[in-house]
């Protein structure tokens, strides 16, 4: 349309944040109305799905806070200043700190998706209040994934070459509409579509990638690692094994050979509830693949036998000897390493270990529970509502309501909020500069830093200032320290940029206040101001990956330069920007064991799959006869930044899918309502008759049950599944939840 200004912005309903143009418009000016994607964006290239078109949702949702808020002692929130706000909350953080120590206090959240800058900025507050325990959503899903990859490689992820694999094998995973990858619905349809390409899905349900797939290997609920297993078992007994491979770049191996040699095939894929025939199709495609990718998801990471699964599917990569040639696996270069496996700390109350620096999410409540004297005593949230997305609510709301503060920085008035001493509002992720540190492409990765879309609205400030505030109201930084860097700062970039290394290099407390320094003294446009962080995480990335920037056109005499020419790409790169270019070469010099070769026997984890090849046939409690899946990702539901529940056009309140012979011997047709329970609670909920599902499985969506104000008042639309799970239900080894496996009853009701 001629004249229309397209404005270069992201989506921010999955990790891979697909770069957008937005056109503005409304009696304002600010809303979102029209959305196409950003063909200048060097990762999704014009791709984008369905879902951003509903981001003005987001933008304008009505439970918008607009004003700090402090609890009543009758439960209700009066507004109060800024200069207030941050005074008491510095105040009230510090007592516990003075009082019980900094480690009792603890950290949620960090920026949800596509939202990290807040994280970067939080490392200053918690360090001025010598916080040390903190978790994300990533402890509910993938630090399984991060233990295993750490101890097999020395590292904790890898990704796959979809565009280029001949077999793509996808575990619990539904990319169709959980994405995860660049252009993901274009690469599932080439591989569909091409005969000499072979799609293998593993899932309960036959979702819409399972529609495409050559082979869907539709596993009983909860048993995919008796799949695995027996795939793993024809790999071996049928020779398909890389023997080259695995001579040179692995150890351990025989254990592993001698496990898969003497197991029965027949018999494990009879416990996954599939054909042995079409195992041994699938397992021969894997096994014959010149180029074989495969991705495990939370289908799978949370769910029975999560971590072990995790292994298995691990074990099939490498036997496979699919990692470091096109097509197959590969160890990106990220902007921050936020994925790492587990240190030698573990959590104070529980004992529970701390991987990738996270406190598994199961064991909060327990953590706070408790008469232990190093027990946390407040909790700083930002950017996460776990007393909705935690397991067990009831539970994480007592914890909530026991501790002696919570302060939450949000967008919007969510179901922790509402629990909190202090609410700090935060600006939209339009209203401010912002970026995603979901680096994983190869062999170029990218990175953007998107700049503000709208003015801020009055009140809300962004993360990055309310961090800063809290810095300062707690003498973490003076207006001393601040001084001579606006000084370097007028004198050049050269100067600036030394000047601030000289502080935070020679100065250990000014040192954990960078974030804080940079935001303060750098001279930026209003527009990119947040993005001052990113010259310090360019300066890490430039001192540990200075020969893929360098490829990529970033090069100098020393990191600092190399930093420089980095930071200024990126504030000049609206559309985003390759900061890293591979060589398939580079990526088995990237395991980082001692002996820098894949450890494939790691002994716990093959005790506990000996053990389960010993387990007797599971049998259901009849009180409990069917299988929910609570959390199902659908085409109308994303993360739950989206509150307003009128941005879905279809499945409004979250039905609850089931079997038409399930539903035929329950008595109820589509859309009537059933009782669904589980051990910890129970709901009503419509049903939707769906021959996807197998008989004995149900499942709700995810991101439902949110409160949201109508002109009635308050309404939650939809079941929330988090107050049907339970907490102890959770992996033995890193404590990741089991969503997609909870015993549940379905009850007609008149």
């Amino acid at each position: 349309m001629a004249g229309t200004e397209w404005k270069p912005t992201a989506c921010i309903l999955c990790e891979c944040n697909c770069g957008l143009e937005v056109e503005l418009g409304g009696e304002d000016g600010r809303h979102l109305v029209k959305f196409r994607g950003d063909k200048r964006h060097p990762a999704s290239q014009g791709y984008a799905c369905e879902k951003p078109h509903r981001l003005d949702h987001y933008q304008h949702g009505r439970d918008r806070l607009t004003s700090p808020l402090r609890r009543r002692k009758d439960g209700t929130f009066e507004a109060i200043d800024w200069e207030t706000a941050i005074s008491e909350v510095a105040a009230r953080l510090a007592n516990v700190r003075d009082s019980w120590g900094g480690d009792t206090i603890f950290y949620y959240g960090g920026g949800g998706q596509g939202n990290h800058l807040p994280g970067a900025y939080a490392t200053a507050t918690r360090r001025a209040l010598g916080s040390r325990w903190r978790s994300s959503a990533l402890a509910q899903e993938k630090t399984g994934e991060f233990w295993v990859g750490d101890r097999m490689m020395g590292v904790a992820t890898t990704r796959a070459d979809f565009e280029h694999c001949d077999v793509a094998l996808f575990i619990g995973k539904n990319p169709w509409h959980s994405h995860s990858f660049p252009r993901a619905r274009v690469t599932l349809k080439e591989i569909s579509q091409d005969p000499a390409r072979t799609l293998i899905v593993i899932d309960p349900r036959r979702t819409e990638t399972a529609e495409l797939a050559d082979i869907h290997l539709q596993v009983r609920p909860g048993s995919d690692a008796w799949l695995l297993t027996a795939l793993l078992g024809v790999l071996v007994q049928e020779d398909l094994v890389n023997q080259a491979f695995v001579a040179e770049h692995t150890n351990g191996a025989d254990d592993v050979l001698a496990v898969l040699r003497s197991v029965a095939v027949a018999e494990c894929s009879a416990r996954a509830g599939l054909d042995e025939g079409l195992v041994r199709k699938a397992a021969r495609a894997i096994g014959k693949a010149p180029a074989l990718s495969s991705f495990e998801d939370l289908g799978v990471q949370m769910n029975h036998h999560s971590t072990l699964v995790s292994y298995l599917h691990r074990l099939v990569v490498f036997l496979t000897g699919s990692i470091g040639k096109p097509g197959t696996h590969y160890i990106p270069t990220t902007m921050i390493p936020f994925a790492t496996g587990a240190s030698k700390q573990v959590s104070p109350v529980a004992g529970a270990p701390i991987i990738s620096g996270l406190v598994p999410c199961n064991l909060i409540a327990e953590e706070i529970l408790s008469d232990h004297p190093k027990r946390y005593r407040a909790m700083l949230v930002e950017a996460a509502n776990p007393a909705h997305s935690l397991a067990d609510s009831k539970r994480m709301r007592e914890a909530l309501t026991a501790l002696d503060t919570v302060v939450v920085i949000d967008v919007a008035m969510s179901e922790t909020a509402r629990l909190a001493h202090y609410v700090l509002p935060a600006s939209t992720q339009f209203e401010k500069a912002e970026a995603t540190f979901f680096n994983f492409d190869f062999p170029k990765n990218t990175f953007h830093l998107r700049p503000r879309l709208l003015e801020p609205m009055p009140g809300p400030l962004p993360e990055a200032e309310i961090h800063s505030r809290l810095c300062e109201a707690l003498g973490a930084v003076t207006e001393a320290d601040l001084a001579p860097l606006r000084e370097a700062a007028e004198l050049g970039p050269e100067a600036y940029g030394q000047a601030v290394a000289e502080a935070v290099m020679g100065d250990q407390r000014l040192g954990a206040q960078a974030p804080v320094l940079l935001y303060r003294t750098m001279k930026l446009p209003e527009t990119l101001r947040e993005g001052a962080v990113m010259l310090g995480l360019a300066l890490r990335l430039a001192m540990k990956e200075g020969p893929s920037l360098a490829r990529a056109g970033f090069a100098g005499d020393n990191p600092l330069a190399v930093a420089k020419s980095l930071f200024e790409a990126i504030i000049a790169s609206p559309s985003g920007v390759v900061f890293a270019v591979d060589e398939w070469s580079d990526v088995l010099r990237r395991i980082a064991t001692p002996d820098r070769k894949i450890q494939l026997a790691l002994p716990d984890l093959l005790e506990a799959w000996r053990a389960l090849l010993s387990e007797a046939a599971d049998v259901r409690d009849s009180a409990f006869p069917f299988v929910l899946s609570a959390g199902e990702r659908r085409s109308f539901t994303a993360n739950t930044i989206i509150r307003d529940p009128t941005w879905r056009k279809k499945d409004a309140d979250g039905a609850l899918r089931i079997n038409p012979e399930d539903a035929k011997r329950l008595g109820v047709g589509s859309g009537e309502q059933v009782r669904l329970t589980t051990k910890r609670g129970s709901a009503l909920v419509r049903v939707e008759l769906s021959d996807s599902m197998q008989r004995g499985h149900v499942s709700l969506p995810n991101g439902l049950g949110l409160s949201y104000p109508t002109e009635g008042g308050e309404k939650a639309t939809g079941v929330a599944p988090n107050e049907l799970t339970a907490s102890e239900d959770r992996d033995p080894f890193v404590g990741t939840p089991w969503h997609k496996h909870v015993a549940a009853r379905v009850e007609a009701v008149g």
